[in-house]
């Protein structure tokens, strides 16, 4: 991914709410899965790490990337964004 699309994404991301919450369980499979299939629904998606997560943000977000086939947006302290290219033309995000 360019800087330029990284860019674009970022611009996207600002304006979608987070639509998952990482808690004190930390990331499960259940919430791996359903964090895998929203990207393949959405292509964009961006998640809240709450407070009482142990984890860091930035390695919970390198370890979704990794197991969601996805790649990261950006981190920005608690908030993360992960973006995968969507199968269908329709739904496809066009990046520059």
């Amino acid at each position: 991914m360019t800087s330029k699309q990284r860019a674009y994404l970022k611009g996207l991301a600002m304006n979608i709410e987070s639509i998952f919450q990482i808690g004190h369980s930390g990331m499960t499979p259940g919430l791996t899965a359903a964090i895998a299939e929203s990207l393949d629904a959405r292509e964009l998606i961006k998640i809240n790490v709450l407070q009482n997560c142990p984890d860091d943000a930035k390695e919970l977000a390198r370890i979704l990337a990794e197991r969601t086939h996805s790649q990261v947006v950006q981190v920005i302290g608690k908030k993360i964004v992960l973006y995968k290219e969507g199968k269908e033309e329709k739904k496809k995000i066009i990046l520059p």
